[in-house]
């Protein structure tokens, strides 16, 4: 069974969408930081769906997904050694209470 590109497509803008409400709205910065993984796996899928069903199908969207990924990975790992840093220093992780860039 055959899934046209455009169920593919909206589940991307879905994905997005909830990143985006997400980044906009929550206050906790893990849940940001979560957010921001959930937009980026939405591109993931878009990438992919343009690659397989786009006018000139080839493995290019696959190849840009793998490096999103890894970027996306090593974003993951920077944020959160930032947010542990930051708990260890403000011991919260509202993203109101950590405005101040002062050592």
């Amino acid at each position: 069974m055959l899934m046209p590109v455009t169920s593919y497509l909206a589940l991307s803008a879905i994905l997005f969408s909830i990143g985006l409400y997400g980044v906009l709205t929550k206050r906790n910065a893990v849940m940001v930081l979560f957010s921001i993984e959930l937009m980026l796996n939405a591109v993931n899928v878009n990438l992919v769906a343009f690659s397989k069903y786009g006018l000139y199908a080839n493995l290019t969207g696959h190849i840009f997904s793998l490096f999103t990924i890894t970027v996306a990975a090593a974003e993951a790992a920077v944020g959160i050694a930032i947010l542990i840093a930051l708990y260890r220093n403000k011991a919260t992780t509202e993203a109101d209470k950590i405005n101040s860039m002062k050592g």
